[in-house]
């Protein structure tokens, strides 16, 4: 199962490459984390992050219980918290005052309290050639994420509709060999600023998003408590498959382990790019702090616990990664360390400055043919959206590399914005 099908993972978002050049052994303090990039010499946790995961004052990303609580605080019937869910979750109302099946006045209520729906707007969109749209969502803070959505039609002519949704603004480190690093780090996205670039996406299309993908910006692990209650919501109030939803990572320690421990159906994605711990160490920084070996064991752990094949990313780097010696090596290593293993095979998808290259079509088979040979299931990324700045963060280095100003600020300074041509 190679080129003539698509991987469930088969969308534009680069990240797995992306996140391995992250180095994950590291922790960042509260008044460090403010800023938009961080130093190598600094150390990054699974819970790094300036902000609470969840904002005490948004709608978004409560239950309906929760909602239904909500409502008897404010002296309405329970009822009322289950037309909050229809509104927010279904009809996907942006304003509080949108909600016309609700009394004027508790509208004003939870306005006069402070709350919110939680959703932000759409900053700019692009749309390539083969359907694929990438949105710049502009948060509360005035930074941009990106978040894509990638359309593919079966033979039966409906359509499957994936968001690939980011979990960091930016990436914790500044990352040489992808575009979001290159933007600078900010700090973890919260639980609604997750799920509202999966509502942004079915805004576009006027379509159900079929799967979700945790590949955008950022390393989800390193955001996991959000992650995880992003996942219920896409889940549980907006009706998408946990078997539909992939969570990706390039290996943050312990962090499996913890993701195992919640039992979900859903897929973990794990980028490998290597067969062994040297090539490893020079594609992937944290490899020194999380060895091959340590990650390998998590992962048979992590399928014995959830009974999930996991999927490994692997980028293929002409020249570096991609012989057929070392397809036969990475086929050695996932037999020593048991069954239920996926390989995703990525060609390189190219970006400004860097100093790989993609390899050609004849090398990504020979790639593939070895591992068949080998009987390894393997499938390869067709790469969508190169027209849209698809790779993860060049759209939003584009336009932005520090906060945008807003328009009370424009006399201070002037915004670090570049139109793209």
């Amino acid at each position: 199962m190679i080129a003539t099908k698509f991987s469930m993972l088969q969308h534009v978002c680069f990240v797995p490459f992306a996140r391995a050049t992250c180095h994950r052994s590291f922790t960042v303090s509260a008044s460090a984390s403010a800023s938009t990039t961080a130093s190598p010499s600094r150390n990054l946790t699974a819970s790094s992050s300036r902000a609470p995961h969840v904002d005490p004052r948004v709608l978004l990303g409560m239950s309906e219980h929760d909602l239904q609580q909500l409502a008897v605080e404010f002296g309405q019937q329970s009822y009322r918290g289950k037309q909050l869910h229809h509104l927010i979750y279904k009809r996907k109302a942006k304003e509080i005052q949108a909600f016309s099946h609700l009394p004027q006045a508790f509208r004003n209520d939870l306005i006069e309290a402070g709350w919110k729906i939680g959703r932000s707007p759409i900053y700019h969109s692009v749309t390539a050639a083969d359907g694929t749209v990438k949105l710049l969502i502009k948060l509360e803070d005035n930074r941009l994420i990106e978040t894509v959505g990638i359309p593919v039609e079966d033979e039966k002519g409906s359509m499957r509709l994936t968001a690939c949704v980011s979990s960091q603004v930016g990436c914790p480190l500044r990352c040489s060999f992808y575009a979001t690093g290159k933007g600078g780090y900010s700090r973890n996205l919260r639980r609604h600023e997750i799920i509202e670039q999966v509502l942004a996406i079915e805004d576009i299309f006027k379509h159900k998003v079929t799967n979700v993908v945790f590949m955008g910006m950022g390393e989800p692990m390193l955001n996991l408590k959000s992650v995880l209650d992003a996942h219920r919501c896409l889940n549980k109030d907006i009706q998408i498959g946990q078997r539909m939803i992939t969570i990706s990572t390039v290996g943050v320690p312990n962090t499996i382990k913890k993701l195992a421990s919640q039992k979900l159906q859903s897929t973990l994605a794990v980028s490998l790019h290597a067969p062994n711990q040297q090539l490893r160490e020079m594609i992937v920084p944290s490899a020194k702090s999380y060895p091959l070996d340590a990650i390998m064991k998590d992962c048979r752990d992590y399928f014995a616990e959830t009974n999930r094949r996991v999927s490994f990313e692997y980028a293929l780097l002409a020249g570096v990664n991609d012989s057929v010696e070392q397809a036969r090596e990475l086929a050695d290593l996932l037999h020593e360390w048991g069954r239920g293993y996926h390989v995703n095979l990525i060609p390189f998808n190219p970006i400004e400055g860097s100093e790989y290259r993609r390899p050609y079509r004849k090398a990504v088979s020979a790639f593939a043919g070895a591992l068949e040979s080998r009987k390894i299931t393997v499938s390869i990324r067709q790469t969508r959206g190169l027209d849209a700045s698809a790779a993860c963060g060049q759209l939003r280095n584009n336009f932005q590399k520090s906060p945008l100003v807003t328009e009370s600020d424009h006399e201070k300074s002037q915004p670090d914005v570049a139109v793209a041509c």
